[in-house]
């Protein structure tokens, strides 16, 4: 049941709010994967070639793998988490048709180890039983929502557009740029970026954010050194 704010209108659950700040937080990570990933790629391309052609090349079909993978890989484990998930309500179900006695007893033993006495704790697990028992139970045994189960369908589309939109960020800076400047400008771009996406994520998650906005700066930039290395090596040996 939602709480009742001031103006009489119900405020969210924690478990919505949560839901919706969870998903923020991977978004902005998928986008932070597309930045440093593309980033690292089409820097360490341009380092090899001051042609466009094979950096565009190289962006895009990093841009479409990268999305391709994150996509397939959230959807797979999505997947998984609600397979388990509806056979987890399927068997707390069951057990309440066959075993309803044993069941109240156990709920109410949950909320005797939360801190209730006894006998109020069988009080609450009673009218909480005549309510919903099986609302009652999947929430404080499972922590399972049976009406908001996460679609996988719906997870593979949102990590892929946010992997693509971190993504464009390198991909447009260093085709849009003049060949003498396209690497360290976009340099400066992707830094100020990942410092973005990392304060960004350290503020939804309650975290210090110069030690979240360093470590991901750090890593990005690390990340576009190495390629950049590896681009002017393979640039100057002609492959």
């Amino acid at each position: 049941m939602s709480d009742v704010v001031p103006g009489g209108h119900a405020s969210e659950p924690h478990s919505a709010i949560g839901g919706r700040l969870n998903w923020l937080r991977a978004g902005v990570l998928g986008a932070n994967d597309g930045i440093v990933s593309i980033a690292g790629l089409v820097v360490g391309v341009a380092a090899a070639t001051t042609e466009r052609g094979p950096v565009l090349t190289a962006g895009v079909a990093g841009l479409v793998a990268g999305a391709v993978s994150m996509a397939l890989g959230e959807y797979v484990s999505v997947s998984t988490q609600r397979d388990t998930e509806r056979s987890l309500l399927v068997k707390e179900r069951r057990e309440l048709d066959e075993e309803p006695e044993q069941e109240l007893a156990e709920l109410a033993a949950l909320y005797q180890d939360k801190g209730l006495s006894a006998e109020t704790a069988r009080i609450v697990a009673e009218e909480l039983t005549a309510h919903d028992p099986f609302a009652a139970h999947v929430d404080i045994e499972l922590g399972i929502d049976p009406d908001a189960l996460t679609s996988p369908w719906q997870a593979a589309v949102s990590s892929a557009v946010s992997f693509v939109t971190g993504a464009l960020l390198p991909l447009l800076a260093i085709l849009l740029l003049p060949a003498s400047s396209r690497i360290p400008v976009t340099f400066v771009v992707v830094l100020l970026a990942l410092g973005m996406t990392g304060t960004i994520s350290a503020t939804l998650g309650g975290a210090p954010r110069r030690p979240a906005v360093t470590r991901i700066m750090f890593g990005g930039a690390l990340a576009m050194i190495v390629t950049y290395g590896i681009g002017q090596l393979a640039g100057v040996a002609g492959v």
